[in-house]
């Protein structure tokens, strides 16, 4: 299993933390208290290895298709304004990001990023309608060669608190090409054209760069 550079310093604090923690029950509670602290130790050594796993996918891409630009599960799909950049009616579909799911982003599609800006804020939990717009977030949008837009929004949940983003005003995104990491739960936003063909279903659970979120024409 390969582990995601951003996790390497949490992990070596981490296994630090965790060995101090029972050298001093082994001095205080001797061998049993030291078994019973290095169980719980290393499983939860163990959680925090398995939360920056770098999964082994086969990529494929398509100009036409948005894919999932993260793993989870599909909590909304609605019509809105999107008031941040696009400034128009879009459908708006969100993914759930959990403890338990892979947490790199990936670009949806391909094509020249327009905008990109960091938004300090709250850390609502993730699945509240509001934390779109209150909680920290990075937004990006994308240009497709063929001039249809595409934004998409990392929002830190509850549990994180801080959200990395590779993507920068006027790159080439590649599409399914990684663009970020969100540490713990979170959520992403994409924001598509109302003529999309929606391909996903409210509570479906998807796999970024495999799930094909919507078609556009």
């Amino acid at each position: 299993m390969r582990i995601h550079r951003e996790g390497f310093k949490i992990l070596t604090v981490a296994f630090v933390i965790l060995v101090g923690i029972c050298a001093l029950v082994w001095l205080f509670a001797g061998t049993t208290g030291l078994y019973i602290a290095t169980g719980i130790s290393l499983a939860f050594f163990i959680f925090i290895l398995r939360f920056f796993r770098v999964p082994t996918r086969d990529v494929v891409t398509d100009p036409k298709k948005v894919f999932s630009p993260c793993d989870g599960k599909v909590v909304v799909i609605e019509e809105v304004e999107e008031t941040e950049f696009l400034k128009t009616k879009c459908l708006q579909i969100s993914i759930f990001m959990s403890v338990w799911n892979v947490h790199i982003n990936w670009n949806p599609i391909g094509g020249k990023v327009l905008y990109q800006k960091y938004h300090p804020g709250k850390f609502l939990v993730a699945w509240e309608p509001k934390s779109s717009t209150l909680n920290e977030r990075t937004t990006i949008a994308i240009e497709r060669p063929d001039g249809v837009k595409v934004l998409f929004r990392q929002i830190a949940g509850f549990l994180a608190r801080r959200i990395v983003c590779y993507t920068k005003a006027n790159d080439t995104a590649i599409q399914n090409q990684e663009m970020g990491f969100i540490k713990f739960g979170s959520r992403v936003d994409v924001f598509i054209p109302l003529n999309s063909a929606v391909k996903v279903e409210l509570n479906q659970k998807v796999v970024g760069t495999q799930t094909v979120l919507a078609v556009i024409p």
